[in-house]
């Protein structure tokens, strides 16, 4: 099988499918943008946005940007194409613009595209927070920004979300065209590890049975909970003087927007909370090298998980397959993996007293959760491991030969 892959950071959610399509001797291609990782041993064409236009409007920033990149994109396959380059099936991320055009290009070859995220001016994470309901030029940018994923419905062959409740955002007539299957996690190399150590950035050792309180997040900000963990973190101390709590992530924005008056979120959560808090027991550590962050993950004792209604991290999964014991807020998509007093325990979001309360029991009793990150580890293993996410997506572009 040819497979090409499209994602701007590429290989992105597909390097599992990737690397099992290469190994298997499939030829596989990547396109991906100059700044793209890329893929050992898979062949990658870069492309480059130069020049690129402003917007005739502010509410079509986004479908501009997308259309920009769909006719690179486009044109790259072109030359491909006079090369003699056909593929068999096009698996793509559509949300930067990236396969608007493919089918331009290759009208008969079955395109299957990753959907996260549909936006809404309601009732999902915009307006999440109290007193944050959007203006009326958001939601139209929002609504203009649907555009962009609207057309990429319209012309996939068959779509793909990691969570029922990330597809259900949808709109029902594409419903249909849009299966469930995580792209899945290494469970194997993210397991529970009785003898592991983690070292801290002054030299100072954490192992298993000691009393350590982790967060994890791509960068810390509101969305994945950041400001509410913060101002927790106080009366956690508090009612565990011996707890170490370890925070691992990048002081930029993945989502949403910069604090006003501070540098980041970090810098402005520690100004507001910073002189309640010991700080010799709060350790940020950066983003971590991944065999560093699964050594932190299993000694973790408690971990705090986060965030708006938007998109499940995959910190989250590889959390429960290292066996930690989550204390998670009650928001979906979470409680689409995760259930109270089942594999985690949960509490509402904007509840400090409810967190500080988990999170204390947790470390506290520790005994009282074995099950539970026995229960975790399962349901990631039986439900989101790398070979089940493998076959899932091995069906969707295999269906293209079946018909």
């Amino acid at each position: 099988m040819n497979l090409l892959i499209l994602h701007q950071n590429f290989p992105g959610q597909f390097r599992h499918i990737a690397r099992h399509m290469a190994d298997a001797g499939h030829d596989v291609l990547g396109i991906g943008a100059k700044h793209a990782p890329g893929l050992k041993g898979v062949r990658l064409v870069r492309y480059e946005i130069k020049n690129a236009p402003k917007p005739s409007h502010q509410y079509l920033a986004t479908a501009c940007k997308g259309a920009l990149h769909g006719e690179v994109v486009a044109k790259a396959l072109l030359e491909l194409k006079k090369q003699h380059y056909a593929p068999d099936v096009i698996l793509a991320h559509p949300g930067w613009g990236e396969a608007l055009y493919v089918k331009d290009v290759f009208p008969d070859t079955r395109l299957v595209s990753l959907f996260e995220f549909y936006y809404h001016a309601r009732g999902v994470d915009v307006g999440f927070e109290p007193g944050s309901e959007a203006s009326f030029d958001l939601a139209a940018t929002l609504a203009s920004r649907n555009l962009l994923h609207l057309m990429n419905l319209e012309r996939c062959d068959a779509g793909v979300s990691p969570t029922s409740w990330q597809r259900s955002l949808h709109p029902k007539a594409y419903l249909h065209k849009i299966s469930v299957a995580h792209e899945g996690i290494d469970t194997a190399f993210m397991a529970p590890n009785p003898k592991a150590v983690f070292q801290l950035p002054d030299g100072r050792t954490l192992k298993s049975g000691d009393k350590v309180l982790t967060f994890v997040a791509r960068h810390l900000e509101p969305y994945r909970g950041f400001h509410v963990f913060m101002r927790a973190l106080p009366e956690i101390q508090r009612r565990n003087p011996e707890a170490v709590t370890v925070i691992v992530g990048g002081d930029s924005v993945s989502y949403g927007r910069k604090p006003e008056g501070a540098a980041n979120w970090r810098v402005k959560l520690l100004a507001e909370v910073g002189a309640n808090l010991d700080l010799s027991r709060v350790v940020f550590t950066g983003q971590l090298p991944y065999a560093a962050y699964r050594s932190l993950l299993q000694v973790s004792a408690a971990h705090a998980y986060l965030t708006y209604p938007f998109v499940l991290s995959w910190s989250a999964l590889e959390a429960m397959s290292c066996g930690c014991l989550l204390v998670a807020s009650a928001t979906p998509p979470v409680t689409e993996v995760m259930g109270q007093g089942r594999n985690a325990l949960l509490f509402d979001f904007f509840n400090l007293e409810a967190l500080a309360k988990r999170v204390t029991d947790a470390l506290s009793h520790p005994e009282d959760y074995v099950s539970l990150r026995a229960t975790a580890r399962k349901t990631v293993v039986e439900g989101y491991d790398i070979e089940r996410g493998i076959s899932q997506y091995m069906a969707l572009l295999k269906a293209s030969q079946q018909e």
